[in-house]
């Protein structure tokens, strides 16, 4: 935190010119506001001179305009900040990831300063405390010390959700299940299916079912009513004892047995493999070792789906500033004297990428106005973490996201096999989002510019869940671009060829799968003797803490 801090601050002293030209727009700018703050104090209209930005909720109720004393105390926050994190994304003699380093971290400092968050600098606080003659006040202390009990910030009241009662809920058996996942096969619900079945491999640093909130969002539930047999791992949540588990493990005992279970109990000859995340990014290096280890005729993945996936990660979004060789250091050596990354630490690493919305609206309203947060099952999910074994994510953090080497021709050997994601030659229905800061839509479409055969690219509104958890619905609540993808394309090229369009992009997927799914054939059943029920969706591991 402290480097990039310190870093910038000895370049603009080894600047002086610089500095100076900084410092005469800042007092430029101060002018302006002293002449703006004469005019609300002695009751005449002015502008506002600096205006938050359109997603900066702090500011929005009418008393931070009206009243000519908190107007002020927002516009010299709002200058202030604006100005110091101009300085340090123009730092001279840094590089551009040293200085988006430095300006994130000084960023989230001024978050946590800002006067929205304290009492009494808070009109808002203030006025509902007089309103409730106090009980706002007791209220949040309440809230407070819960959430201190919980250590953690809560986003929304952990009692509202359980499981298996009103999360997860898609009737299916696990079929199958070793030391690293269960594979959930579920019940089907149309008397005739496609022949070729449906598996996905989510991320293991949530669980799986993101994609089965509740039967209006559930991706799965869509898919079977789609006439799809869905397969889907449930990852298990490592402990310790998994330390030495590898990136390697995870594809041949997590991704080839999910195939293997699928088409086994199927009888399918192939299988539509879909990837979210960092699932997605398994799904991929999975797809070029499956064809240099099969034979052409065998592989067992006729065409591929992936979801927000990043496998070039030279630009991986917001999440940068966490990436250098000091950084990975500090973690690997914290994860090899455990054995494990904790998900409270990634998830508090997640959250300060974007703290004033998943941080401090949560402290403003739960401590200071003495809110309950509402009830919302994908914060709960995101509250429901989970751990990476120690030898797997050290190595994905420097072979991936350091290093950046599975877009290098055969730099990385997986399993035994040399991986160019070149020889991928499936056909992929790829699907990123808009607003995506985990993994940055521009960036996503870099995969198009790697792998062979047919594609087809997506660019959804929302962002990393709520572009992909993204039900059809009327009227519609988002748009998506969609059209064929080249090697050669570029990013902003595609995306001015092809306009949005109101709608879910899951209809465009089904146009896009159900022609490549074979024949309707009679729904299979949901276990059979090799592949026996072993527990009833959503299985046991997705209910391990």
């Amino acid at each position: 935190m402290a480097a990039p801090l310190v870093h910038a601050q000895l370049a603009w002293m080894a600047h002086p010119q610089e500095l100076a030209e900084a410092l005469g727009r800042m007092s430029s700018s101060l002018w302006a506001l002293q002449w703006h703050s004469m005019r609300r104090l002695v009751g005449l209209p002015s502008a506002d001179p600096v205006r938050p930005v359109d997603d900066d909720s702090r500011f929005v109720d009418p008393v931070w305009a009206e009243s000519p004393t908190w107007d002020l105390v927002k516009e010299w926050y709002l200058l202030m900040t604006r100005h110091f994190q101009d300085m340090l994304y123009e730092t001279p003699g840094l590089s551009q990831k040293d200085r988006r380093r430095a300006a994130f971290w000084w960023r989230n400092a001024l978050n946590a300063m800002a006067p929205s968050n304290f009492l009494l600098t808070n009109p808002v606080a203030m006025r509902k405390a007089i309103e409730t003659n106090g009980e706002s006040l007791v209220q949040g202390f309440r809230n407070f010390l819960d959430d201190l009990s919980a250590g953690n910030i809560r986003m929304t009241d952990p009692g509202d959700f359980k499981v298996g009662e009103n999360l997860a809920t898609t009737p299916g058996k696990v079929v199958f299940r070793n030391r690293l996942l269960e594979v959930i096969h579920y019940t089907p619900t149309k008397a005739k299916v496609h022949e070729t079945p449906i598996v996905i491999v989510t991320p293991w640093i949530n669980k799986f079912y993101i994609l089965d909130l509740n039967p209006k969002k559930s991706m799965i539930r869509y898919l079977v009513d789609q006439g799809f047999d869905v397969f889907i791992t449930s990852w298990k949540n490592p402990g310790e004892d998994m330390r030495d588990v590898r990136f390697d493990d995870y594809l041949v005992e997590g991704i080839q047995p999910l195939i293997d279970t699928a088409r086994g109990l199927t009888g399918a000859a192939k299988v539509h493999a879909v990837g979210y995340c960092i699932g997605g990014t398994a799904l991929s290096t999975y797809m070029a070792w499956a064809n240099r280890h099969f034979k052409p005729e065998d592989m067992p993945v006729a065409h591929w789906t992936l979801f927000t996936t990043l496998v070039d990660f030279h630009k991986p979004g917001d999440i940068e500033v966490f990436v250098d060789e000091g950084s990975i250091r500090f973690l690997t050596q914290n994860m090899a004297r455990k054995g494990y990354l904790d998900g409270a630490e990634m998830a508090s690493a997640f959250r300060l990428l974007r703290s004033n919305s998943l941080i401090w609206h949560y402290v403003v309203h739960g401590w200071l106005y003495g809110e309950t947060p509402p009830p919302f099952d994908v914060l709960y999910w995101n509250m429901d973490t989970t751990r990476m074994p120690y030898a797997m994510h050290a190595w994905y953090l420097r072979e991936l996201y350091l290093h950046n080497k599975l877009i290098e021709k055969d730099a990385l050997v997986v399993a035994g096999e040399p991986i160019d994601l070149g020889a991928i030659t499936q056909p992929v229905y790829a699907v990123s989002a808009e607003d995506d800061h985990i993994a940055p839509w521009r960036q996503t479409f870099r995969t198009m510019n790697y792998v062979s055969g047919p594609k087809r690219y997506v660019l959804s509104s929302s962002g990393h869940i709520l572009g992909i958890v993204n039900p059809p619905v009327k009227p519609p609540k988002r748009s998506y671009r969609v059209g064929p993808a080249r090697r050669t394309d570029k990013a902003e090229d595609w995306h001015a060829a092809h306009e949005a369009q109101p709608g879910s992009w899951w209809e465009d997927w089904m146009a896009w799968l159900k022609p490549q799914s074979g024949e309707l054939v009679a729904a299979r059943p949901v276990a059979n003797d090799a592949f026996p029920a072993l527990a009833d969706a959503p299985g046991v591991y997705v209910k391990e803490p």
